[in-house]
Order: C-alpha cells, then sequence, then structure tokens
C-alpha cells in the first residue's frame, strides 16, 4: 500500500456489496490464522521446543493437508 493520502481527484472505485463482504470474510480468516501462528512462537519462545515424541511427522502433515485438499476437488475422469 501507498503511503501517499489518496487525492480527491483519485476516487476510489466502491466494491459490491457481496465482494466487500467476502473481502472482511478473506481478512477476518487471515488475522485468526495469524493469531494462532503468533500463539505457537510465544509458547514456542517461552516454554522451548515441544519434544519429539509430542509431534507429528512432517510427512503425516503433509498426507493428511493433501487428502483434505483431494477430497475438496471433484476427481478427473
Amino acid at each position: 500500500m501507498s503511503e501517499k493520502p489518496a487525492l480527491a481527484d483519485n476516487a476510489r472505485q466502491q466494491l459490491e456489496p457481496d465482494a466487500a463482504d467476502g473481502l472482511r470474510a478473506y481478512a477476518a480468516r487471515t488475522r485468526e490464522s495469524a493469531d494462532q501462528l503468533a500463539a505457537v512462537l510465544e509458547d514456542i519462545a517461552a516454554n522451548g521446543l515441544p519434544s519429539v515424541e509430542n509431534c507429528t511427522p512432517w510427512e503425516e502433515l503433509r498426507e493428511a493437508h493433501l487428502a483434505r485438499l483431494a477430497a475438496q476437488r471433484p476427481a478427473v475422469a
């Protein structure tokens, strides 16, 4: 974003109400994700890294995520 203030002759184009609502919803989801990440990082800073026994291997996380993505997308014949 520019740090220059918007000029009066450079009026902004208003969004349709549905588009504005969608953008606000996306901003809320993004903010929630950022807050969750910040909480995890603060916990690690305060308490250190968790033990390996309490962690899920990244391969399992990857496979679970790929399965979620595949379930959201219709199969191609």
